[in-house]
Order: C-alpha cells, then structure tokens, then sequence
C-alpha cells in the first residue's frame, strides 16, 4: 500500500504546482520577484521542518537523522545552486522565448534528463513503457501549451538553450534528492537542505526585484499561498513520493501540473480551450495513468512478468493485459 502511496503524494504535489499560475495572477509583482518571494518563503519553511526534525530526533533517543551521508554529501551543494538556478533559467528562458515554448522545453526536457541522469549516476535504466509514456506526456503537454499561442514566433537559440538547461538543473536536484532519500536520509531534511540553502541564494534576487508588493495584504497571502502551499507542501510530498517512486517515473507524474493549470484557467479565469487543447490533455492523461500504473505479474504458462512497483505484491493477469 506504501509503494502505491508514492505516486498519488508526487501527483498532490503536481496538482499543487499547477495552482500557483493562477494564484499569482492575484499579485501586482513580476513573475521574477514572485517566483523568487516563493521559493525564500517555502524554503525558509522546509529549512525550519528539517531543523525541527533533526532536533526532535536526538531528543527522543533515534539519534541524529543525517542531514548528509556520505555517498550523497558531495552533490547538495551543486543541487541547493540547482534548485534556485532552475528559477533564473526558466524566467530568463521564458523572456526571451515566450511562456509557452519556454515552459514546453524546460517541462518536458525534465523528464528526459531525469531518466539519462539516473541511468547514467544511479544505473537505473528506465523501462520501455516509461519512454512511451513519457513521450506521449510530453507530447500532451506540447500541445496543450502552444496551441493556439502562437509562442513559436518569439522563440530564439538562446531562449531554447536557458529553457534545456532549467530542465537540465530540476533533472539534476531531482536525482540527487531521490539519491539521498534512497541511501536513508529523512526526505523532509533531503528538501530543508536543498530548498533552505536555495533560499538563501534567492534573497538578493528578491531584493533586487523589489518586496514592496509584500507589504499589501493581496500580495503578502499570495506569496504565503505560494510559499507554504506551493512550494513548502509541495515539496514535502514530492520528497514523500520519491521514497518509493523511481526518479524518473516521478519526473514524468509531475507533468500533471500543466494539465491542473489549463483546467483551472478554464474553470477560474474562464479561459477558453480549442478541441486541439483538449486533445493534448487526454494524451497527457494517458501518459500519467500508463506511467504510473504498477507493473503486474502475468502467467502465460512460460512466462512471468515480476512486479517491481508492488514491493512484493503479485497479480494474476493474462499475458494480452499486462501492461
């Protein structure tokens, strides 16, 4: 049931993403100094939950929960300049490219790096469903951004190459957190490290940005939203998630987050969706469910089909509906 668990807490993350596109719209800031108002606030939050846990740890004789082993010490410091370099990227990419090719590229190259980066760092190899599902997520995704934008006209070389590169660093801190969790680091303080430290990277940005829309209350409860809820939540579960969930599989779940956000620029903005749109929401539907869906056991009377997902669980099904 834990193993199962692990997909639905990093889908609560996504849909938890996809909020923050919509509630931003409520401030007056500039989506730099938003974004970088979101992540110190959540990452001063998570920062404050690791120490909490690390202290309530020794107190009650578990002992130390290490804050970094010694396979995973090396890479939280290139992850903490991930984390906040992923939000310079994406923005920059998003300047110079336009929000929906600037989001396609960095989102949809995610997953594809994450799945190269675990293969090649942690000899993770990911299945062939995976690489089906994720294109077909991808696609989805494509799709349901750019149609009808006309963003392909603003994009340029140096946009696509910032866009590559934020996908690149979300790839790179995703892997480095599963890593951590996986050699037995508590996934809150794996996230208090690495969005605590980006935090403190971020200040200057939001200095510079100018914090003067924080002293409005508008503006003030949408930063919390973002930072507790967004970001701070969000992150909590997608640690939780990564617990038993392949970095790469986790990569591709997360898409979900364009999908909440089309649907609630729909319902709350009453934005409007071409039947294009709505096809790419079905196929990034489908790629998720596929995605996440855990393997079964098949008997065919020759063959076996072992379940990785279901840590030790094993269904009886026919070959012809194995997935």
């Amino acid at each position: 049931m834990r193993s199962r668990s692990g997909p639905l807490a990093l889908v609560g993350a996504a849909v938890l993403w996809g909020t923050a596109g919509t509630v931003g719209t409520l401030a007056t800031a500039g989506s730099v100094s938003l974004a970088a108002a979101r992540l110190v606030l959540g990452g001063t939050l998570l920062g404050v939950l690791a120490l909490v846990t690390q202290r309530r740890a020794r107190r009650t004789g578990r002992g130390s929960v290490p804050v970094a082993g010694a396979a995973t010490r090396w890479p939280l410091a290139p992850a903490v300049v991930a984390v906040a370099g992923y939000q310079l990227c994406y923005f920059a990419a998003v300047g110079r490219t336009g929000v929906a090719i600037g989001t396609v590229v960095a989102m949809g190259s995610g997953p594809v790096f994450t799945g190269f980066l675990s293969w090649v760092i942690g000899r993770e190899r990911p299945s062939g469903r995976w690489a089906l599902a994720t294109a077909a997520a991808v696609a989805g995704c494509a799709v349901l951004v750019t149609d009808g934008s006309g963003g392909a006209d603003g994009a340029d070389a140096a946009g696509i190459a910032l866009a590559l590169l934020a996908g690149l660093m979300y790839a790179f801190y995703a892997v480095v957190a599963a890593r951590a969790i996986g050699g037995g680091m508590e996934s809150g303080i794996v996230m208090g490290v690495l969005f605590g430290g980006a935090a403190v990277l971020m200040l200057p940005v939001l200095a510079l940005t100018g914090p003067a829309w924080l002293a409005h209350p508008g503006g003030l409860l949408t930063a919390l939203y973002l930072g507790c809820a967004t970001t701070g939540l969000a992150y909590l579960l997608y640690g939780r998630g990564l617990r038993t969930t392949p970095v790469a599989t986790a990569a591709t779940l997360t898409l979900a987050e364009p999908a909440v956000a089309a649907l609630l620029g729909v319902v709350a903005l009453h934005e409007h969706l071409s039947p294009v749109s709505w096809a790419g929401l079905v196929l990034l539907a489908l790629g998720l469910v596929v995605v996440a869906l855990p393997r079964r056991v098949a008997h065919t009377g020759r063959h076996r089909i072992r379940d990785t997902a279901g840590a030790g669980r094993r269904h009886m099904a026919s070959a012809s509906s194995a997935p």
